[in-house]
């Protein structure tokens, strides 16, 4: 027995220890495909976040580049809006005379109208001069003060002079006062609206052609009305 023993314990020994590491190898393998199954979904996930973030990334840009292309157009649109409007409010009231805005409209501008009114009451028209700040430029008329009767024509001028050492674009509003007058004041020939470049020093006379309308006599709201201003004001354009 002793020598059975002594003969088969190595073996024994041996199968002991095989089947120790068949285990261990086993829980190894075990081991190592449980950890690379959780790098597996850990890799796949970190993938999918950054792809998330991309398209969402993607897609707030997106969203940004439409605002911002939806506001341009916006405001280019109010931008021709607006720059049209003003051409467009001022060829309506040079139409209608309203707001003090004197008449430039051509069927005013016949035989019949220009023609002094017998018998009609003279009327004393002043001229005033205004210029921006923004702008160094003299600017006078050469006359105060002319009377004409409806329906007489009349020429009037004013001096502007560029006193700046370079070359200045201006441009000249108008008005009438009082302003229920404007829709019989009627200008044939004017500087105002239209760009006027001036170089450094230059000085420059500038015409206003008028006349009255006749039907002026029939308004009632201006019966007592015997003086007429025009008023220009000069802006700096460019």
């Amino acid at each position: 027995m002793s020598f059975f023993l002594r003969n088969n314990i190595r073996p024994l020994s041996c199968l002991t220890n095989s089947f120790k590491c068949w285990r261990s190898s086993s829980q190894f393998t075990k081991d190592f495909l449980k950890q690379s199954s959780i790098t597996s979904r850990n890799v796949l996930r970190e993938v999918s976040t950054k792809e998330y973030q991309h398209r969402t990334y993607k897609a707030q840009n997106q969203g940004i580049v439409d605002t911002l292309l939806y506001t341009s157009s916006v405001i280019l649109v109010f931008v021709g809006f607006t720059y049209s409007s003003v051409p467009l409010y001022r060829m309506f009231c040079a139409a209608t005379g309203i707001g003090g805005t004197p008449k430039t409209h051509d069927s005013k501008f016949d035989a019949s109208n220009i023609k002094p009114l017998e018998g009609g009451r003279k009327f004393r028209i002043t001229f005033i001069s205004n210029i921006s700040d923004s702008l160094n430029w003299s600017f006078v008329p050469q006359q105060r003060e002319v009377y004409v009767v409806p329906g007489e024509s009349s020429l009037a001028f004013f001096t502007a002079k560029n006193l700046a050492e370079e070359d200045i674009i201006g441009v000249s509003t108008y008005n009438v006062v009082p302003q229920q007058a404007g829709q019989y004041f009627n200008k044939i020939q004017c500087f105002c609206f239209e760009e006027q470049k001036l170089r450094a020093g230059e000085e420059v006379d500038m015409p206003v052609f008028f006349f009255i309308d006749p039907e002026i006599v029939d308004d009632l709201v201006l019966k007592d009305i015997n003086t007429i201003a025009l008023s220009y004001t000069f802006f700096k354009a460019k």
